[in-house]
């Protein structure tokens, strides 16, 4: 096969907006991460992932099943690269790095290298493709890896190659296509998997404008929602369907050691990654009823699955995990099943506007997603349970990787993508953390800047400086967390009223060199009960007891007495005792009392650290706990 010539990443080296950008309106096809530089703790959390993992990998042995096409187990080699350039395009705009832009153009080069004469890219046979493994799975991930690098690019042979794999797809599984079977019907959990390609089918679109991609995308669609034995994406959800309970309509339940098995349709990650072409598809063609059913599955999944920790799902599948997340399930909260939630609450909170999902992509963050990635950002875990410790994840598909590893970088895309944006006449904040940040005002086509000092969510404090000037006036929307309750924020000193929990507080003026806002929330601690279980969160930070701080006996209860929803009053600030633990509080609780007391529970003062910390060591020896039993009554 001849190797096609590529051109360099050129646009993606310069960041930010130069003094020749004014009056200019940025891409659609930009990331936008360029506009933002974090710093702090997860500034260097992020270039230490960056660095370590995404600059750090070797992208020959990632394509390399591409070019040997040995795949006879049905597994998921192809996945890899796909996610790998989900994060490296983007992190490449971020961080300017000449080595991953070598990386990056390498790795597409031997993609486009292996592309076969029919169009298909990928590792399987021609008698098992488009089968019931990975197959269509991995030319999805494909397709994905090759848009982001068309969108830095405007290559028109990456874009070309990218057409092929789908023509390549529609001729074999498309209406009439050559194997004879609907695309739902390859691929595992009732189609989720295969059907997924749904979302880079719309990207295609959306760049070509080829009505074909649309009517493929339209095929797909009608067997997601309309077929019995397929997904089912629609009316289920319609119906008030809980996430967890979606089998047995259609299909047959099938479980094999606590794992979900391909006739069912528990399986999350999958799930939500249909709804998310679902969403692309709904842009186009205004089809209201798909943007209401994903809607109402992100509701249902907050209500039945999300824990404290902002993660769902066990052993990959969903379970009503709300109502269980004291109990000791260990194959929890799966890195991509994390960073997929994180998706779904990034694509819901751009459609709606709505700050429920950035709140909850918020706990997420701060939570689930940075408690999966190794203090040194150099892999993701597979599962971090939200009690006992931490370890690496499994090598996959005879690999020395893992999905998890491999998709555990786009979860922190989706913070710096919406830490600041600006949208129609606005700008807007949905984090709080140390970063500057610029952007265009898509209305106006004014610039506009902002540098941010905030030790948030350690602090319950930030302090927002402006750099804007001659922007005219500009509405500056600040995202007010449901559970501050009462939020202080002032504008150059002065307090302003009106400021609720749970949406956006705007400050809309002329805004010069030097302004100030200074926000100040409510951050207490509180209390969690749970079938006699007491867990505490911190803002949007849950916490968790960690045997470093080598306190005592996590398995000792508390007395009874705290009620669920209570601010304690105990808890305060202390110094963290190794430099891996972010943030550390001391309390005085009734923990472990086996002796009466006229006067109540003797207290004990125990210690606490973010859940993200804790046992984020990943030795066998580091013991952590967030879920703690309540004593029991001789009546209970």
């Amino acid at each position: 096969m001849k190797r096609l010539s590529l051109p360099v990443i050129a646009v993606l080296i310069t960041f930010g907006l130069s003094a020749d950008d004014a009056g200019t309106e940025p891409t659609a096809a930009a990331s936008g991460i360029g506009n933002v530089r974090l710093k702090g703790y997860l500034g260097e959390r992020l270039d230490a992932m960056i660095e370590r993992h995404v600059i750090g990998t070797d992208v020959d042995y990632i394509t390399a099943p591409f070019q040997e096409k040995t795949e006879t187990k049905g597994w998921w080699q192809t996945e890899f690269w796909g996610k790998y350039m989900h994060a490296a395009v983007p992190y490449l705009e971020y961080t300017g790095s000449s080595k991953l832009k070598t990386n990056i153009d390498r790795g597409i080069a031997r993609i486009l290298a292996s592309q076969e004469a029919c169009g298909y890219i990928g590792n399987y046979p021609d008698e098992l493709r488009c089968g019931e493994g990975w197959d269509v799975w991995g030319m999805k991930y494909t397709m994905m890896g090759l848009l982001h690098y068309y969108d830095a690019t405007k290559s028109p042979e990456v874009l070309e190659a990218c057409k092929r794999v789908c023509d390549y797809v529609i001729a074999e599984l498309g209406p009439g296509g050559k194997r004879g079977k609907h695309l739902y019907q390859t691929g595992n959990w009732s189609g989720y998997a295969s059907s997924s390609i749904l979302e880079p089918v719309m990207w295609l679109f959306k760049r070509t404008q080829d009505k074909k991609y649309l009517e493929f995308a339209t095929y797909l669609v009608k067997d997601m929602t309309e077929a019995e034995d397929g997904p089912r994406l629609l009316d289920l959800a319609l119906k008030g369907v809980s996430v967890a309970d979606r089998n047995g309509y259609g299909n047959k339940a099938e479980t094999h050691g606590g794992y979900v098995m391909k006739h069912n349709r528990w399986k999350a990650y999958e799930m939500m990654s249909c709804y998310q072409g679902m969403l692309e598809y709904f842009e186009v063609t205004g089809r209201k009823d798909l943007f209401d059913a994903a809607v109402a599955t992100g509701n249902d999944i907050i209500k039945e699955e999300i824990n404290l920790a902002g993660g769902c799902a066990c052993s990959e599948a969903w379970f009503h995990g709300a109502r269980k997340q004291h109990l000791p399930y260990l194959r929890l909260q799966e890195t991509c099943v994390t960073t997929t939630w994180m998706r779904f609450c990034e694509k819901l909170l751009d459609l709606t506007g709505d700050p429920k999902w950035a709140d909850e992509l918020e706990r997420t963050f701060y939570n689930a997603y940075l408690a999966a990635m190794k203090a040194d950002g150099s892999e993701f875990a597979g599962y971090t349970p939200l009690s006992g410790n931490r370890y690496h994840g499994q090598h996959h598909c005879y690999m020395h990787t893992d999905c998890c590893t491999a998709n555990g970088p786009r979860g922190f895309l989706c913070f710096l993508k919406e830490l600041f944006r600006t949208k129609d006449d606005a700008a807007i904040f949905n984090f709080y953390a140390s970063a500057l940040v610029k952007g265009v005002i898509p209305k106006t086509c004014k610039k506009v800047a902002f540098d941010m000092y905030a030790l948030y969510p350690r602090s319950n404090a930030a302090r927002i400086v402006s750099h804007t000037e001659n922007a005219g006036v500009l509405p500056l929307k600040l995202r007010i967390p449901k559970w501050s309750e009462a939020t202080v924020v002032k504008v150059n000193g002065q307090e302003q009223k009106g400021v609720a929990a749970g949406s956006y507080f705007t400050i809309a003026r002329e805004w010069k060199l030097g302004d100030i806002v200074e926000i100040k929330f409510d951050m207490p601690v509180v209390a969690h009960t749970l079938d006699h279980h007491v867990a505490f969160t911190r803002g949007p930070v849950l916490l968790a007891r960690d045997s470093r701080f080598g306190d005592g006996d996590f398995t000792d209860p508390f007395r009874r007495g705290i009620k669920d929803g209570q601010r304690m009053t105990s808890f305060a600030d202390v110094r963290s005792p190794s430099d891996d633990i972010w943030m550390a509080f001391s309390a005085t609780l009734p923990v472990g009392s086996h002796h009466e007391n006229p006067e109540g529970a003797l207290p004990q003062t125990v210690f606490f650290c973010d859940y993200a910390s804790a046992g984020n060591t990943w030795q066998r020896d580091n013991y952590y706990r967030t879920w703690f039993p309540e004593e029991y009554g001789p009546t209970e």
